[in-house]
């Protein structure tokens, strides 16, 4: 069995291509750790994470003194065992966003080396429960924007063959994100879905309220309305509307997924790859939402939750926000409104590895081998 050999550690920092906000911050960069691993055998993986504009320096630095000198001479084959063995040996910092972001980047990693050695594309490997999913935007949904233009991007996305669109939510008033809201319904139809996102602006009491009005507009889902460790906030919010509740972006363990559940708190689970500690994790959780009969609907990193959604039986939609696309030689395949999964071996990601190169940052650019 091949052993990992070699463990390169690096970080760009990527700009949005459009401007973003939400009702708590500005998205004004993505700092993205990047990990490459080459086995005795010369079989390459590379992984990454990411964070919106801080902390990536934490997570280089995990990955450096600590996940890289245990990787290497390991079997990279024993995913399961590797996680484990990282996240205990971090049990001081763990449940928490720096190590989970860290875990990912080495997790993916090793998911691409896996799929690379054996032939097969991420969502065949993961499970292959299909080869396409169907796509909603967010990028034309930010708050700064006003009613036109998130009209003019709505139905620029339906008449793509999108099937619905995200717009945040979290204006002073509710009267004027229904104002907002009842633009776009107007303009799309009762067809076309409409997701909105508070990024964990309110109190509940507040939420319990906006959902009240969101109802008459048949929102599909009302994503992060509370702040993420308000669980008991999110069991009343669930219990007071028909709206579904959705969360995950900022819940970094499976087991605050199982709680969730449990305590019927959401409706729709949005696990993100990099923020629950990669693939590994991410299957757990999106198969523990189905025995809920819940469905997944990842956060942000398209161009790798549609792999890890064609895996799964229950992925409702992929989340289109592009920001790979300085960093690789191909787009994610798009067709008639759905995210097709790559047939390539490993993750389906076609690094263009001249412009990461380009864009390393000089100081944070590590290898530790077992030669030294």
């Amino acid at each position: 069995m091949a052993v990992i050999d070699r463990v390169e550690i690096l970080m760009v920092d990527l700009r949005p291509q459009v401007p973003r906000s939400d009702a708590i911050q500005a998205f004004v960069s993505q700092e993205t750790p990047m990990v490459r691993l080459t086995d005795t055998d010369g079989a390459v993986g590379m992984g990454y994470t990411y964070t919106i504009g801080t902390g990536g320096r934490s997570v280089v630095e995990l990955l450096r003194h600590t996940f890289a000198p245990a990787l290497v001479g390991r079997e990279a084959d024993e995913i399961e065992r590797i996680w484990r063995d990282l996240m205990f040996l971090t049990h001081a910092t763990t449940v928490g966003a720096i190590t989970s972001l860290a875990l990912a980047a080495v997790d993916t990693a090793l998911w691409d080396l896996r799929c690379r050695r054996t032939g097969l594309p991420l969502h065949r490997a993961a499970g292959g429960a299909k080869d396409r999913t169907p796509l909603y935007t967010t990028e034309g949904g930010w708050l700064h924007l006003a009613a036109d233009a998130l009209v003019e991007d709505a139905v620029a996305a339906k008449a793509k063959g999108f099937g619905g669109c995200k717009i945040k939510v979290g204006r002073p008033h509710v009267s004027e994100d229904v104002a907002r809201l009842r633009a776009v319904r107007e303009a799309v139809g009762d067809g076309f879905e409409m997701m909105v996102d508070a990024n964990q602006a309110f109190t509940v009491d507040e939420a319990i309220r906006r959902a009240r009005h969101y109802e008459a507009l048949d929102i599909a889902w009302f994503e992060e309305p509370l702040p993420a460790d308000d669980l008991g906030g999110h069991v009343r919010l669930a219990a007071s509307t028909s709206v579904p509740i959705a969360v995950g972006e900022s819940l970094y363990s499976t087991s605050h997924f199982r709680e969730y559940l449990q305590r019927e708190a959401c409706a729709i689970v949005q696990a993100d790859v990099a923020r629950i500690g990669g693939i590994t994790p991410w299957l757990k959780t999106a198969h523990l939402a189905e025995t809920f009969n819940v469905p997944i609907c990842p956060h942000f990193l398209m161009e790798l939750h549609v792999a890890l959604c064609c895996a799964v039986p229950n992925a409702r939609w992929v989340e289109y926000i592009p920001q790979l696309d300085e960093l690789t030689a191909s787009p994610m395949e798009v067709a008639e409104g759905h995210a097709l999964a790559s047939s390539t071996p490993g993750l389906g990601i076609d690094w263009d590895w001249p412009q990461i190169d380009d864009r390393r940052i000089a100081d944070l650019n590590h290898t530790v081998s077992r030669g030294g």
